[in-house]
């Protein structure tokens, strides 16, 4: 068969529609000694003989010339994935039978004597052409695509509105040939169709919008084949390593936190679990963010910022929900009832479970899921009102961003102020008072009123003359419900490894007897309170 007679052959089994476009004559599908690619016969004149033959076809459609390749392929897998593919089969199968490097090129079944390739070549060689005959890498093949999947999966659009394109083989199966056209590479990578604005691949996956720019084209951080990250189909190896291809600096208008990444405190994202790291499950930051749908803009405390997206939440009920509506619901997912990292503090009272500190119930809290407990705080600096909600991120925060009064990027991604705070919060006894040591605090609460004991008239003896941290008595986040409002109000709960109990009473005790005034029992800094009290 000579050369004209291939190209008719080529044009017959395409599809109609190919007639207007590029042959496969033209493409590095044409194997012959003229091709245009690297991986070409050393003689070989014949273009379509490679795939096909008039004569001594396997029984496959369409004249299949070559051997299929055996059935030992690791299939693709996720968790994200409904449909359960299985081994190749059909077009992909044939695909396969270069692109997976088990078989020679040359290897066809009309000749008796495989064709010799151009440098020795016989498989196919290394590269983004050889996907292996592990899948679990790559975009997911010979799996029904049936409503009923679709209806599993809101992501996917029904079959039905699929574009004319996109076909399905006979068995509703979608394979290679879904989206490549293996006889002409007209729009590149043998594309049916273009993917500008990630139009083939929106054809199947139902992605909501997004106005980040470096967000809104798929292959930005996807790859579907052979991805560095497995079953993720991203460009790195994690989501991480994946979101630090922009996010390291070397994209304009990508915020650059790759330096945050490397700071003292840091939200564990993507490292390999380690034995002394202190989480047992990894974070990444799609944990936070759901990149398809973060939005540029502001919010008000506590709506959940723009720039998270729609990703899911756990309630103030402790209910999981798809679509957080507020920020402290994206952290309860790990600060809540999964909380496994070890208190910082060791308290009288002692969940750290978020959830339960911030509730309305709880006996007193920071105003992050609703306002304050108490309405007379006369230390709260202007802007801030006894009916204000703030953010998590208010106080943790990277201590380089623009809320620190930095020009770095905001988030919680990490700080040098531990446990990632966004200015400074000693905790330590006997530190020696000062706006720096503080200075978290003093973010919200006027240092004048403070220390001119406004609110506590032993104030400035405790923080100034005995240097007693604030933590020492404080519980910044909040005391649950397994507290008391008469032992635990405003925020006290305290530190055991500084305070302990009064030896002449046993007793480790604060009493709440109204509008600033109280009793302690307790021994701190050497000095026994049997009680002592305060109060105006």
């Amino acid at each position: 068969m000579n050369k004209s007679i291939g190209i008719f052959i080529t044009l017959l089994l395409a599809p109609p529609v190919l007639a207007q476009e590029t042959s496969v004559v033209d493409s590095l599908h044409n194997l012959s000694a003229g091709g245009p690619g690297e991986v070409r016969a050393a003689v070989e004149e014949q273009v379509c003989i490679f795939c096909h033959t008039p004569h001594h076809a396997a029984p496959i459609v369409p004249l299949w010339n070559r051997a299929m390749p055996l059935d030992a392929y690791t299939p693709y897998t996720s968790r994200a994935l409904d449909a359960e593919p299985g081994q190749p089969t059909g077009a992909s199968k044939m695909c396969l039978s270069c692109h997976d490097g088990t078989i020679a090129l040359g290897a066809v079944l009309s000749r008796p004597n495989p064709i010799v390739m151009r440098g020795g070549i016989t498989t196919m060689p290394q590269g983004r052409s050889n996907l292996g005959t592990d899948l679990s890498d790559d975009h997911p093949i010979s799996f029904r695509y049936t409503s009923t999947l679709a209806g599993k999966d809101l992501h996917l659009r029904q079959p039905s509105s699929l574009p004319a394109e996109l076909r399905l083989d006979s068995n509703q199966e979608l394979q290679c040939t879904t989206c490549h056209n293996p006889h002409s590479n007209a729009l590149g990578s043998f594309l049916v169709m273009h993917n500008e604005n990630s139009n083939l691949c929106r054809a199947c996956h139902a992605i909501d919008s997004t106005d980040v720019a470096g967000h809104s084209e798929c292959n930005a951080c996807h790859s579907p084949h052979t991805a560095p990250s497995g079953p993720y189909l991203l460009r790195g190896i994690n989501i991480t390593n994946a979101c630090m291809t922009c996010h390291d600096g070397t994209t304009p208008n990508a915020p650059n936190i790759n330096p945050d990444l490397h700071k003292l405190s840091v939200h564990d994202t993507d490292r390999e679990i380690d034995p002394a790291d202190p989480l047992p499950f990894d974070v990444t930051c799609s944990d936070c963010h759901e990149p398809h749908t973060m939005r540029h803009g502001a919010a008000s405390a506590p709506q959940v910022p723009l720039n998270f997206g729609q990703v899911s939440g756990v309630t103030l009920s402790g209910g999981d929900i798809p679509t957080a509506q507020f920020e402290y619901e994206v952290c309860f997912k790990c600060h809540a009832d999964q909380s496994a990292l070890p208190p910082t503090i060791t308290r009288q009272v002692t969940t750290d479970n978020l959830r339960l500190k911030f509730d309305s119930t709880a006996v007193s809290y920071h105003p992050v899921a609703s306002p304050g407990r108490n309405s007379d705080v006369p230390s709260l600096l202007p802007g801030w009102t006894t009916a204000s909600v703030i953010y998590c991120n208010d106080c943790h925060n990277s201590d380089t961003g623009s809320k620190s009064g930095g020009g770095g990027p905001d988030g919680v991604h990490g700080s040098n102020q531990q446990p990632l705070l966004i200015k400074q919060y000693s905790m330590l006894d006997y530190t020696s008072e000062s706006a720096a040591k503080y200075a978290l605090c003093y973010s919200c609460h006027d240092r004048n009123s403070i220390l001119g004991n406004e609110s506590f008239e032993e104030h400035r003896k405790h923080i100034v003359e005995e240097r007693t941290a604030c933590s020492t008595c404080h519980d910044a986040h909040g005391v649950s419900s397994q507290g008391s409002a008469r032992n635990n109000s405003n925020l006290i709960n305290f530190d055991l490894s500084i305070v302990s109990p009064d030896p002449s009473t046993n007793r480790l005790e604060f009493i709440d007897d109204g509008r600033f005034a109280g009793q302690c029992f307790l021994r701190c800094h050497g000095e026994n309170h049997n009680p002592e009290r305060y109060g105006r």
